[in-house]
C-alpha cells in the first residue's frame, strides 16, 4: 500500500508543543489548504491537523508561526469519533 500526502497551506495558529512521559516533544498545528475554486465561486479551504515528533517538533516550535506558508509531506490518517 502507498500512503503519501503533500500539503501546502498556512498555519491557523502557532504550534502547540507538549512532551510525552519519556520527554519526547510532540508539536501539533492546523494547516489551512485552499481548494481550487471555479470561476466566480467563493474560495474554500480544507483544514488538516498536523502532528510532528522529536526534532521536527522542536523545529516547528522555533520557526513556525500563525499565517506562515509551509509545505508538509507525510502520511494521512483519519479518525472516527
Amino acid at each position: 500500500m502507498f500512503n503519501r500526502v503533500i500539503l501546502v497551506g498556512r498555519l491557523t495558529a502557532d504550534p502547540e508543543v507538549r512532551y510525552t512521559a519519556e520527554g519526547i516533544p510532540v508539536a501539533t498545528f492546523r494547516l489551512a489548504v485552499d481548494r481550487i475554486a471555479r470561476r466566480g465561486a467563493e474560495r474554500q479551504a480544507d483544514f488538516f491537523r498536523i502532528v510532528t515528533f522529536r526534532r521536527l517538533a522542536e523545529f516547528a516550535q522555533s520557526y513556525l508561526t500563525k499565517g506562515r506558508l509551509v509545505l508538509v509531506e507525510g502520511r494521512l490518517r483519519t479518525r472516527s469519533y
